[in-house]
This record gives C-alpha cells, sequence and structure tokens, in this order.
C-alpha cells in the first residue's frame, strides 16, 4: 500500500519506525535496539557510499528498503535524535509549545541515501529549576490531536511514565507546564546497584498485592518521612520474613510511584487551590500504565484514561503542520 510518510520514534535505547498512510494509518513498523546509546558500530555502506555513522547504519537499517521502494517520502523523527549525544541537535522550543511551534523548529538532515531526515526539536521550560523533554513532546501533541476538536482546548493532566516519568499540563491546545520525576531510572539503579537489590528474586509475575502494599506505606504516615527512608522497608520486610525476595522488586515499584504521585497530588491541590484532583489520560508501555492506573485510583485520582498510537499521532500531526504531507 502506498505510503505518505516514514515516522521514526529514536530514543535512548531503542528505534520504532513506522509507515504511515493516509491520515497516519500505520501501515508497518518496525522495532530496532538502535538507540542513540546503541548504535551500529565498525562502519558499513549505504547507499554505495562506504560510513562509520551509526546514525546512517541504524537510519538504512530502519527504513532503507522503505526509501529504496518509495523514493523521495519524507521522514521525520522525535525523541533522543535530536539531542546533543544525536544525530544533529535540533535546539528545544520554550513553553507555551503548540504543535506549530515544533513543527517550524525542525532541523534537516540530508542521508547518505538522498533522504531528507526531519528531526522534531524537544521542548523547554525555563525556570528557577529547568526542566526538558525529547519525545514525550510528540507523543502529548499526538494525544491532543487525537481529542474531539469541541475539547481540545481544555485543560488536561497528562502522565508519560517511564525512566523519566512527565506529567505534563496541557492548556488551550499547547503545552503550559510540566514536571519531571526520575522514578524508572532511580528503581532501576536501586535494584542493581543497592543493597537492596541483594534479596530480591526478579524474573517472576506481576505481583499486585506486592505493589499495592508499596503505594499504600508510601500514602500512609509512614511514608510521611519521604522516599528516602522508606526505601529501606524493601530490605527490613524481607529481613522479617514479611515480604518474599519475589514480591520485593514489584513492593519497591509501588513505593516509590507511591511517593511519586503522593508528591504530584499534592503540589497540584497547591497550584490549583482546590482538594479536587484532575482527570490523568496516560501514555505509555501496557505494563506500566496498568502500575500507575492502580496508584493513580488509590492516590485519589477520579478518572485515569490510556491513549494508544501516540506516537504516531503526534509525528503525523508535525509533519502535517510542516507542510511535509497533506490530507
Amino acid at each position: 500500500m502506498y505510503a505518505q510518510l516514514i515516522a521514526l520514534d529514536w530514543g535512548t535505547t531503542s528505534l520504532r519506525a513506522y509507515r504511515l498512510g493516509a491520515d497516519g494509518q500505520v501501515l508497518e513498523q518496525r522495532s530496532l535496539a538502535c538507540g542513540v546509546m546503541q548504535l551500529p558500530t565498525g562502519g558499513g555502506t549505504v547507499a554505495g557510499h562506504a560510513t562509520e555513522s551509526g546514525f546512517e547504519l541504524a537510519f538504512d537499517e530502519a527504513c532503507g528498503d522503505w526509501l529504496q521502494a518509495q523514493p523521495g517520502l519524507p521522514v521525520i523523527a522525535c525523541g533522543m535524535v535530536g539531542s546533543a549525544q544525536g544525530w544533529v541537535q535540533a535546539p528545544y522550543c520554550p513553553t507555551p509549545a503548540r504543535v506549530a511551534d515544533l513543527s517550524q523548529a525542525m532541523i534537516r538532515v540530508q542521508t547518505l541515501a538522498g533522504a531528507g531526515l526531519h528531526i522534531v526539536p524537544g521542548v523547554i521550560q525555563h525556570s528557577r529549576l529547568p526542566n526538558v523533554m525529547r519525545g514525550e513532546e510528540t507523543q502529548v501533541l499526538g494525544l491532543l490531536q487525537s481529542l474531539p476538536i469541541d475539547t481540545r482546548d481544555e485543560t488536561l493532566l497528562v502522565g508519560l511514565p517511564g525512566s523519566h516519568s512527565k506529567w505534563v499540563k496541557l492548556a488551550a491546545g499547547c503545552i503550559t507546564h510540566f514536571d519531571t520525576f526520575m522514578t524508572g531510572e532511580l528503581y532501576a539503579a536501586a535494584c542493581a546497584h543497592t543493597i537492596l537489590g541483594r534479596t530480591q528474586e526478579p524474573g517472576g509475575a506481576f505481583d499486585g498485592a506486592a505493589f499495592d502494599q508499596g503505594v499504600a506505606v508510601a500514602l500512609s504516615s509512614d511514608g510521611d518521612i519521604g522516599p528516602l527512608s522508606t526505601l529501606f522497608s524493601a530490605r527490613t520486610l524481607g529481613l522479617t520474613d514479611q515480604l518474599s525476595g519475589a514480591a520485593q522488586p514489584d513492593y519497591l515499584s509501588g513505593l516509590l510511584i507511591g511517593h511519586e504521585l503522593r508528591s504530584l497530588a499534592e503540589v497540584l491541590r497547591a497550584r490549583n487551590k482546590s482538594a479536587a484532583l484532575p482527570e490523568v489520560v496516560l501514555i505509555g508501555s501496557d505494563a506500566l500504565c496498568e502500575r500507575y492506573h492502580r496508584a493513580l485510583h488509590a492516590c485519589g485520582f477520579p478518572c485515569v484514561n490510556v491513549a494508544a498510537q501516540a506516537t504516531e499521532r503526534g509525528l503525523w500531526s508535525l509533519a502535517l503542520a510542516a507542510g511535509l504531507v497533506s490530507l
């Protein structure tokens, strides 16, 4: 089937490629372990040109055959490919950021295969403690484009759980504010590089009861002291035979996510000067969204939904705004 766009979600550890047809319909997709920190090495040949560039080699592996079958097909990419460690740096757009702002600030790279790669910039929030994101802004704008037109100017809180979880405020059709929590990275580091991992037995099925127990501790009076103290309970509950080694990873996950959402809820109530918490839309992997979904309910968030195909929709909408594709 005839494609109109190649869309790449190029992150730190992975590269996802989509061949999109009319209205952004996904015709074909691929996933490669060729993130910007895991690029091919040793050199190779692309379109008859010898190259040492891991970016050129990964790009060719991801979509070279698609471009050979359809020369001139526009290509767009979001994520860490536009970072200081990426193929070329695409400067951040400041908040408030709209689709039009990001589409106009894209950076173009001419590849060895002759294709023009358009790289989406990230978003920066200038404040006393600056905040940045790359890739998540495309997912958020993809969600926005999937909403009914008459609701796109409404205020919405979007959660993007991951290594660096983002909580993004959408208002009047643009990204106005966001907060970052390093929950996923801290979890991985605690399991792999601290004493907490010594008694864990990872690799089992998800233990919902252990996860919920961790969330409950974070939300309780015991959690008032903060995560730097309650983290140690993942060890002591095991030492006192109250938590098995197999249950400890999910308990620790619940504990950290619970502390993240407790802090988020407290700051939202203070900012909004209201005890009511907003509706949340989650974007992410099914497994991680399931964890956040149950923890958000425990924290008192009244309505939680999960969005699908946000990245593809976001890349399509940015390409449309930039004139790379047409309806």
